[in-house]
This record gives structure tokens, sequence and C-alpha cells, in this order.
């Protein structure tokens, strides 16, 4: 078996992590749980009944030592005996000097990001700090980051509407200025060039191209993908060649956040009656705020309803071709474009 270390910290989380279990699964039988429990070593204990019960074991006994002299026993010989590990030295309180640095290790953290990632974290501050009122906190938090990035810090304070960074706060230890970008520490530099496992999204309407639909459908399962089709109603379209595809989502409630990239498919008679729809604008927009990569076939009503007309990039794709739906899969592999972000409005 494996047990506990001495180690202090861990020894006072135990008791924590029994509360937490506690609480958060709403019983004692969180071990019964199939990704809590022991494969092929089954666990023999008198729990009965009670929240999450899985063993549904029957009988009267629960409890050890009982009056019937039955239910399973613990094997002194062969149960599980915690290790007699000789202790020897002083027992003391204190906090390692390493504990005194504060900023070294979010400094790499920092640095290890692409300058995507870099943007997210300084708008996440610049978005938490403006929770807070008091603008001396809000200083003193732009002080603490100038320890660890000053271009950081510099962003986060224009975005608060500082004019002058504070002098930076006094540092226990001096930040360490050694430590090399770890890429490891990057979820955009680790993230799969593939687009399997996701979902597009693919807004469409009575007379979509059936090539497309077709090439999308084809193009996705290629990648293992899938599709889901969101229509004005939940009945479907009929696409121009009379075939019925039945909704997966109605427009107004398969948002394009939804979806890992979409496409939009419009028949000729029905994209001047689609673009007006408010659903149908904010499938776009939002799709484009949150650098989406985008299909489109037949919006040209939409785009310009929308306003994003003229606001085409590398990100967005016109789809005339059956071939256009294999390079727009592929493209999706990416899963954001993330060029686009710099452009987008603050």
């Amino acid at each position: 078996g494996i047990d506990f270390t001495d180690d202090p910290l861990l020894q006072g989380r135990n008791f924590s992590y029994l509360d937490t279990q506690l609480k958060r699964l709403g019983g004692p039988n969180f071990t019964q749980i199939p990704i809590n429990a022991p494969r092929g070593c089954p666990v023999n204990t008198y729990q009965q009944d009670g929240h999450m019960q899985r063993s549904n074991r029957a009988g009267r006994v629960n409890y050890e030592p009982n009056g019937w002299g039955v239910g399973p026993r613990e094997d002194p010989l062969r149960g599980y005996v915690s290790f007699a590990q000789p202790v020897d030295g002083p027992k003391t309180k204190l906090r390692p000097e390493s504990f005194a640095d504060h900023y070294s290790q979010a400094r790499q953290f920092y640095i290890s990001q692409t300058v995507t990632e870099q943007a997210h974290i300084q708008k996440a501050l610049v978005f938490e700090l403006s929770k807070c009122r008091e603008r001396g906190i809000r200083l003193g938090m732009v002080a603490h980051l100038r320890n660890i990035d000053e271009d950081l810090a510099d962003a986060v304070a224009t975005g608060l509407g500082e004019a002058q960074l504070p002098a930076a706060a006094v540092a226990a230890r001096p930040t360490r200025m050694d430590l090399a970008p770890s890429p490891a520490l990057s979820i955009l530099r680790k993230s799969p060039d593939s687009f399997q496992g996701r979902v597009l999204g693919v807004m469409c309407s009575d007379g979509a191209s059936s090539t497309m639909l077709g090439g999308l459908a084809a193009a996705a399962l290629a990648e293992g993908a899938r599709i889901k089709l969101i229509c004005p109603t939940i009945h479907g379209i009929v696409d121009d060649g009379g075939l019925l595809h039945p909704a997966d989502e109605i427009l107004s409630a398969g948002k394009s956040v939804l979806f890992d990239a979409v496409a939009v498919l419009l028949g000729p008679n029905d994209a001047e009656a689609i673009a007006r729809l408010p659903a149908a604008q904010d499938f776009l927009r939002d799709a484009h705020a949150h650098c989406k990569f985008i299909g489109v076939l037949g919006a040209d009503a939409l785009i310009v309803a929308s306003g994003m007309e003229g606001k085409g990039d590398d990100g967005h794709f016109e789809l005339t071709e059956a071939e256009d739906a294999q390079a727009f899969l592929q493209a999706c592999r990416g899963l954001r474009y993330w060029p686009r972000e710099a452009a987008l409005p603050t």
C-alpha cells in the first residue's frame, strides 16, 4: 500500500480533503464512485445505505465488531500496516527561505506565455481589479506586478486608467531573472493541431447548398469532428436539393459561442429575412469577437446587417466549392484565429 508522508502540509490537508469530499459529494460513500474506487481490488466495508451507495450489500450487519460474528474482518497478518519509521531530531516551526521569493515563479509563468495569452492575463487583471473600488489597493497590486514584468504592470495600469506607474513593491527577495521560459506552461503552445472531437456549428436556412452541407459533413467526419445544424425552427431546413435536414438547435438557442468553429449557409430566398434577425446577427458577431474560424456562403446581407462588412481576415472563409470545405476544416485545427484579437476594440 501507499501511506501518507510526514509532510506537515499534507498531514494538515488530510483533514480538509475528507471534509471536502463529504460536503462536495454529500455523503460518506464517495470512495465507491468509479473514478475514486480501486480497480481489481474490491474494498469490503460495513457501509450500508446512504447517498451514492453502490454496493447495496444485503444483511443486518453494518458495524464491527457485531453480535452476529459475521462480515469482513481485517487480516492481522496480510492487512495493511503503516511502516514504523523512526523519527529523530528537533521539531521546529519555520518558514523556508524560499517562501520569501514571491515573484520569480509568477515571472517565469508570465514570460512563458504566448503574446495572446499574455494579453489575456493583462485583461483578466484589469477586469478583476476594476471591481475593487479602492484606488490604493489597485495601485498596490500594480506595484507588485512591477516585480514580475514591467510590460505587464504597464498594461494593467493603462487599463485601469493610471497615467503613471507606482513604485515597485519592496521585495523580500529579488525576482530571479535567470529562469528561462518554459513552453510547458503555455496552453496555446501545447494545443493539439487537430479538430478531432470538436463541433462545427452550421447556421443554415431553407435553400442552403446541399453540396456545401455535404462537403462540410464529410470534411468534419474526416477530421474526427461532427457538425450541428442551427436553424430558424427546430423542424429544420430543406436544402436546394429538396432534402430535409432536422435542426440540432434553433437559432435563438444555438449561440456561436457553444461551438469550436462556425459556418453560415443561407439560401437565396431567405438570406434577406435571416439577415434581419438579431439572433443571426449576434451569431456572426459573437463568432468574430471570440476569434472563431468562420465559413460563409450566401451570407452577404447578414455580413452587412451585423456590421461585419470589411472585417474579414484569414480566419474567414468564402465557401464556394467542395474543396473549400476541406480547407476550412483543416484551418479549424487551430481552434481560434488569434491574430484577429489584436484588431478588436478593447
